[in-house]
């Protein structure tokens, strides 16, 4: 049978089906004891028959998913595209077919529009054709499992997908830094990352890395009685399980990492810590909030430049239009093939305060694409005062949707998730309805 190329979709390849079948009979019977927990993840499954949603519901009370979030649903891939036209996808999906071939291959095509880029698939199924297997893996499947499928069988094949040291990290760091002390990128970065957590459904942590002045304990109303000073101090020790006892969950989703600010001790740290602290930070949930200091030592200054974006903070005065044009030249001249970073000109609009306006200020760093948040220090404050976010706060629907945008673009979640609405869905629906 002759092969014919098939164009990429929105699913992650991340699997060698030539090989996978022997390696996984060879493993099946192998005991979970080695089996690493899997990260912070949504994990949605689709099942067309009863054994799987019993196999599914195993799954959840094992020890090693602890951490993650899984629903299950009756229904195959049909339901799960109907699903995903009005949902945003979680980070795995698993998929029982019991459809041919043909059907099986036509399915996945209208699955892979609604599905966001870094999504996974893992697929259950009653084929064992090594030229499907070679379809899947140019479609992007993850992972093919012919059926019948253990709770070991599954577990142990969903850890090997987010525990392989060969793979790339499971999640992206996203920086945020002032251009100056005192404008605000701190609590534009605790918004951001609420919403991502609270709007996009997705797991995230927040890194507090102001060791002695930090805010976010504050901001979220948490008192933890470990933080990141607890972790430096053993950094010998420090790994996924140390990681885990010194994070406080903050909500279903949103997980901090605080400071504990005080001044017991400076902040000259090994940079070699930080880097391994980020790689754990990275494999245990998809988004990481880096809220970095305004100080400009080795460490703090790598972390900026090694994340996957940037989100510079600035008011809009002479200093602070200085402090970004120098940061976006270094970045441009250390990230060369990145995108550019995000800009949010904050606090605009104080009476009797001289200031740039806002356009004056990004068109003079050839900017043309910028945030503005406007002063506004009752909501601001209060939010502050209480422990909230803006988003939880009544009256403040406007500054909300600043974050839940930026937030938005930050992941490139909710751009993929309105064109699939907008355009497939309205066509698909009434393409079925009239069948």
């Amino acid at each position: 049978m002759s092969e014919q190329p098939i164009p990429n979709t929105g699913f992650e390849i991340n699997s060698d089906f030539e090989a996978f079948e022997e390696e996984f009979a060879s493993k099946a019977g192998e005991s979970l004891k080695e089996v690493r927990p899997l990260p912070r993840i949504s994990i949605q499954a689709f099942c067309e028959t009863p054994q799987l949603l019993s196999v599914i519901e195993a799954v959840k009370k094992d020890r090693r998913l602890a951490r993650t979030h899984i629903k299950a649903f009756s229904g195959g891939i049909s339901a799960a595209t109907e699903f995903f036209y009005e949902a945003p996808t979680p980070n795995l999906i698993i998929l029982e077919a019991t459809q041919n071939y043909d059907q099986l291959i036509e399915d996945l095509d209208q699955l892979a529009n609604v599905c966001d880029s870094g999504t996974k698939v893992v697929l259950i199924g009653h084929i064992n054709d090594v030229h499907l297997y070679r379809d899947l893996v140019r479609r992007g499947v993850s992972e093919y499992v012919v059926t019948p499928v253990s709770p070991n069988d599954l577990i142990m094949v969903l850890s090997e997908l987010y525990n392989d040291p060969d793979t790339a990290p499971l999640g992206r760091t996203i920086a945020f830094i002032g251009a100056k002390g005192g404008v605000g990128s701190s609590t534009i970065a605790h918004n951001v990352g609420w919403s991502i957590s609270h709007h996009q459904t997705q797991d995230v942590i927040v890194a507090d890395l102001d060791v002695a002045f930090g805010t976010a304990g504050l901001d979220f109303n948490q008192d933890p009685p470990q933080t990141i000073a607890d972790a430096i101090k053993a950094a010998e020790r420090l790994d996924d399980q140390y990681l885990e006892r010194i994070l406080t969950k903050c909500s279903e989703r949103l997980s901090l990492l605080t400071a504990p600010a005080v001044l017991d001790q400076t902040t000259d740290y090994d940079g070699e810590f930080f880097g391994h602290m980020m790689e754990l930070l990275q494999n245990s949930a998809p988004y990481t909030i880096l809220d970095l200091p305004h100080i400009w030592t080795e460490w703090n200054k790598h972390l900026l430049l090694s994340a996957d974006e940037i989100v510079i903070t600035a008011i809009p005065d002479l200093a602070n239009l200085r402090n970004v044009k120098n940061l976006l030249d270094l970045i441009h001249n250390e990230r060369s093939s990145d995108g550019a970073p995000k800009l949010v000109i904050n606090q605009t609009g104080v009476q009797k305060r001289p200031e740039i306006k806002a356009a004056d200020f990004a068109s003079a760093l050839d900017y043309d694409d910028y945030y503005e948040i406007a002063f506004d220090a009752a909501n601001f404050g209060m939010a502050a005062n209480n422990g909230q976010m803006l988003g939880e706060m009544s009256g403040t629907a406007k500054i909300a949707e600043i974050f839940d945008d930026l937030a938005g673009r930050l992941t490139g979640r909710a751009e993929v998730q309105k064109q699939s609405k907008s355009l497939l869905a309205p066509l698909l629906k009434r393409f079925s309805q009239s069948k």
